[in-house]
């Protein structure tokens, strides 16, 4: 067994790796595209166009526009003079949002009543927009909190302080809220499976098309044999790749791994395993190798929009959770997270293993039947 195994290695490590253009397909363009996926995919909203309409024009109303300057948030690129110039820079995205300080800001809160300001918000990117009212919001609860201290102190003297509630914040495993932290993992996961299905699902197929399967057939080769020839070579290829890629993320993107990095390689293993075995059955059960290709993009794309890397699992309909178990990008972001940003080991994870373990052995089962009828 052993020896018509390797043979068969040798065969899938030759055809894989002899070809130039196949070697920077396998070994660069992961690489390639992580990085630049990954400085452009980013939550982090900053350094917002902001223009002000100020009809106000008071010491208050200027303290109000470098609330939002100093922050590091907003950056005011200039100041407007009527409400149509308002509309005109929101309808040309000349800006992101505009600072409208209407007449008498100033002289309502020395009255005691309520100064208002408006806040317009381009709301084309609801993602963007929420982000950008959450800090707004934030900001001027700060500025009314120190005006309130100000105007007590006015009133009772510098002695007195005004009653108030501090919440101390601690964010975990991410303490600056960084995006990268959150998608660089994940996309390590994202390029795994394209790549290990595009790559895999098109070996059994290309023999087809080429006459060579006819040749490693009529050899003595079993079929569970004949498929791990297929799977061990796009194993090995998917641990060098992910190796480039952890090592970009830790010294380009400056990711942390806090768990074990010998169980994170296991794991990894099942991941290639459960990819390799579906698109192992997508090969056998297609004629071309556009249809494989072709197949393989179609569960590619939704396998990324169920697995939580963008949307978080438990906020989709409960009928699409329920599918989402037969997604084992889904289980391998559960473990990659959790090694690299929590640092947790088995114990924490072994759900996610369970499930892992259970589809890759799933998919090569299913795949290895299935060729047996492909050549009947």
């Amino acid at each position: 067994m052993f020896n018509r195994l390797r043979r068969m290695l040798q065969k899938e490590f030759l055809q894989m790796l002899r070809d130039p253009k196949m070697r920077a397909t396998v070994l660069v363009m992961p690489v390639v595209q992580m990085c630049i996926i990954a400085w452009a995919l980013t939550t982090d909203v900053m350094d917002i166009e902001t223009a002000v309409l100020d009809f106000d024009a008071t010491p208050s109303s200027r303290q109000v526009v470098e609330a939002f300057s100093a922050g590091g948030y907003f950056r005011v690129t200039g100041y407007l003079h009527s409400q149509s110039d308002m509309a005109d820079a929101l309808d040309k995205a000349a800006v992101k949002t505009v600072i409208h300080i209407p007449e008498g800001f100033e002289q309502n809160m020395l009255d005691g009543s309520i100064g208002k300001v408006q806040l317009l918000v381009d709301g084309t990117d609801s993602n963007t927009a929420a982000i950008i009212l959450s800090y707004a919001n934030g900001l001027m609860q700060t500025y009314a909190a120190r005006k309130a201290r100000e105007e007590l102190q006015r009133i009772y003297g510098t002695g007195r302080e005004a009653v108030s509630v501090d919440i101390v914040q601690r964010a975990l495993y991410n303490p600056n809220l960084e995006s990268r932290y959150y998608y660089v993992p994940g996309l390590i996961a994202v390029m795994l499976i394209v790549f290990s299905m595009n790559l895999t699902s098109i070996g059994i197929v290309r023999e087809k098309e080429i006459g060579t399967i006819e040749q490693v057939m009529v050899t003595p080769i079993r079929r569970l044999e004949f498929i791990l020839g297929k799977a061990i070579p796009s194993v090995v290829t998917g641990y060098i790749t992910m190796t480039l890629m952890l090592g970009i993320a830790v010294l380009v993107f400056g990711v942390h791994i806090k768990g074990s990095l010998v169980l994170l390689y296991v794991l990894t293993g099942i991941y290639f395993l459960g990819n390799i075995g579906l698109a192992l059955y997508i090969s056998v059960i297609s004629e071309t190798q556009q249809q494989a290709f072709l197949t393989s993009f179609l569960i590619i794309m939704p396998a990324v929009q169920l697995s939580g890397f963008m949307f978080p699992v438990h906020n989709m309909p409960e009928p699409v959770q329920y599918i989402t178990l037969l997604n084992p990008m889904r289980w391998y972001l559960e473990i990659v997270r959790g090694v690299v940003m929590k640092g947790v080991g088995m114990t924490t994870l072994w759900p996610a293993i369970a499930g892992q373990a259970f589809l890759a052995v799933l998919f090569i089962t299913t795949a290895t039947a299935r060729f047996k009828k492909t050549l009947s």
